[in-house]
């Protein structure tokens, strides 16, 4: 059976509403100019309202603005009731935001543990049922968790941040299956080291510099019991970007419950 002929690149998401949180920076920010380039209107979110805005003012095409902390259930519905009352019904709800907080899990702190899940978790908890309630209803939408490579194989120093993302991972899962029969679908981007700010803290912290710190990852280190990166190179943003828009789009309307690791075979997919 053909389908119907997919639309011109640029008008891929002609008309659909996209809400992107942790668009302030990193992946959200390419994400938001992917789907922005594609024709949809964008509503960015932040809890750096400042970061979106200025986003905003420097995109093509149409991006609509507002800090969001995920982390608020109230805040997060009010928002996406808001967004469907103004600027229309949503059609694809993307997951981005995130923090790490990197320690040997003998020196995590309470809050630690408890501010990694409560971002990285929770808020996509917060967000997904919003748009689910949502979607759900109208018989049509997609969503997209953007997680980490580290949720499918363990990493030193970083078990509060794999556990968080994990645990993302399973509940979109969870969420897609429940709204198979609605037509919605929920898929996860897992990247693996991608040139962003949080790749960049972690060279800091660490005391390297950039160039070392990136030989370092794509060479791998055995001491950490992590393997190098196949294709010999750090993603940038875009390259997750381009997964999401892909997981979203109607090219992918027969994909749901899925995986999709974007890290340069790093992982050997374990």
């Amino acid at each position: 059976m053909t389908g119907a002929p997919m639309p011109a690149p640029d008008e891929e998401f002609g008309g659909r509403l996209v809400l992107v949180t942790g668009a302030a920076r990193g992946i959200g920010a390419a994400v938001v100019r992917a789907f922005a380039a594609r024709g949809a209107h964008v509503l960015a979110t932040d809890v750096d309202g400042d970061g979106v805005r200025r986003l905003a003012a420097t995109c093509e095409g149409t991006v609509t603005a507002r800090p969001l902390d995920v982390t608020d259930s109230g805040a997060v519905e009010a928002l996406v009731a808001e967004a469907e009352d103004t600027l229309g019904p949503l059609d694809v709800a993307v997951n981005v935001a995130g923090i790490l907080r990197s320690a040997a899990t003998v020196d995590l702190t309470d809050e630690d543990w408890a501010a990694t899940f409560a971002v990285n978790t929770t808020g996509v908890f917060h967000v997904g049922r919003a748009a689910a309630r949502r979607m759900a209803d109208r018989g049509h939408g997609a969503l997209v968790t953007v997680a980490s490579n580290a949720a499918g194989i363990p990493r030193a120093h970083m078990s509060a941040y794999a556990a968080s993302k994990a645990a993302a991972v399973m509940f979109t899962k969870c969420l897609g299956l429940e709204l198979a029969a609605s037509g919605v679908r929920c898929n996860t981007v897992c990247p693996g080291s991608t040139l962003t700010d949080m790749q960049r803290a972690m060279w800091t912290a660490s005391g390297t510099t950039a160039e070392t710190g990136a030989r370092h990852v794509i060479e791998g280190d055995l001491a950490a019991h992590r393997t190098g990166i196949p294709l010999g190179r750090i993603a940038d943003p875009a390259d997750i970007a381009e997964a999401v828009v892909f997981l979203a789009s109607d090219r992918a309307r027969h994909i749901t419950l899925h995986d999709l690791y974007v890290d340069g075979g790093a992982t050997l997919r374990a």
